[in-house]
């Protein structure tokens, strides 16, 4: 996969290609890889096994996760969601959340800089 790791230059367009090779979806496991980074944007994608989970957090820039495979349930404020492929979540900056793999699944997350 071509994609540059720690820093993706905002004047350069890129491809990532082959992310789903590189972050194969493992049993018991839970798996990240940052695709694209730079002081605005950080893309992440994730391969979760079922029954894996993401315990409560938050982030300080606005997410946009985009579910991408299998079925997630995905807490916004204490306030469980079924997601699957297609469905799109935005969280707010600070919002609190969590994740749960219900089948083997695979969603993209992009933090988003808002200032």
């Amino acid at each position: 996969m071509e994609h540059p790791m720690s820093s993706t230059p905002m004047s350069e367009s890129q491809v990532a290609a082959g992310v789903f090779e590189e972050l194969p979806l493992e049993q018991e496991a839970t798996k990240s890889q940052v695709v694209f980074n730079n002081e605005k944007i950080r893309q992440v994608s994730f391969a979760m096994d079922t029954n894996q989970v993401l315990t409560e957090h938050s982030a300080p820039r606005a997410v946009i996760v985009n579910i991408l495979q299998g079925k997630i349930e995905f807490t916004v404020g204490g306030t469980a969601n079924v997601v699957v492929p297609g469905d799109v979540i935005y969280l707010a900056p600070n919002d609190r959340h969590a994740v749960k793999a219900l089948e083997p699944s695979r969603f993209s997350l992009t933090l988003i800089d808002m200032a």
